[in-house]
């Protein structure tokens, strides 16, 4: 008969493992992107057909007294894949940052009379999510201005990144390896549909873009990765996006 010491030995192993596992699962989950506060807004904008050139000339114009408030990471206007939709990107600190810079625009007398009046006529429909950068990646600038970006939204299986983030980076990372596109950044959503993530990448053109892929579908490395992600994958969409000559990514 083992004495009770040696009946006590096992169990505090499994408690020991018990409290481990949590650690493990939420250096995947949420790693350093959240320890620091910093996340990401990104609001997608459906624009009324006859009224793209009136918004993006608006934008252009009122800018500037948008971005004295907090920090614009890119706007861009949909080229494919979608019609007359402008997405952009602020980032904050945290989430008081957000409030703060919310309470300030509201009483931005300027910013409510010359962009938001003129410019809500003008758009049909209004998105916005929430989304960390994935700990694995830092946001990334493209190697020169000019060029198209690819915004590609895959809709993953729910568990979230300690699920399926190692493959879904070995995928990535096989994409990178061919040289032919620039990573800028990989986010995961925090508020909005869940396990969503959003990749962008940056090519010289679109049809530069389109040889790459071509030879990337050919590279038995990037077909083993693709194939061990894509289990995890519910759906996938893609825009080929423009920067509008105000965004900081262009």
């Amino acid at each position: 008969m083992l004495s009770p010491a040696a009946l006590r030995r096992p169990l505090a192993a499994a408690a020991r493992l018990a409290r481990g596992s949590p650690q493990v699962l939420a250096s995947l989950a949420t790693g350093p992107r959240q320890n620091n506060g910093i996340f990401y807004e990104i609001r997608m904008y459906d624009i009324k057909p006859s009224k793209m050139k009136e918004f993006v000339e608006l934008v252009h114009k009122c800018l500037h007294l948008r971005t004295a408030h907090s920090e614009l990471v890119g706007f861009w206007t949909a080229e494919l894949g979608s019609m007359n939709k402008a997405v952009h990107v602020w980032k904050y600190d945290n989430f008081a940052h957000r409030t703060a810079v919310r309470q300030a625009l509201a009483n931005d007398k300027e910013w409510q009379g010359q962009f938001i009046s003129p410019a809500l006529p003008l758009i049909e429909k209004q998105h916005n999510e929430v989304a960390y950068l994935v700990p694995w990646c830092q946001l990334g600038k493209p190697p020169k201005e000019g060029g198209v970006y690819e915004w590609v939204t895959f809709q993953m299986k729910p568990g979230g990144p300690a699920l399926w983030g190692e493959p879904f980076q070995g995928a990535i990372n096989a994409h990178i390896n061919t040289g032919y596109t620039k990573l800028i950044g990989v986010f995961h959503t925090e508020y909005g549909l869940l396990n969503t993530v959003h990749v962008i990448w940056w090519n010289e053109s679109p049809d530069h873009r389109a040889a790459g892929r071509h030879r990337a579908h050919e590279d038995a490395r990037v077909v083993a990765a693709v194939r061990d992600s894509v289990r995890f994958l519910e759906s996938q969409q893609n825009m080929l996006l423009t920067p509008l000559a105000c965004s900081p990514l262009k």
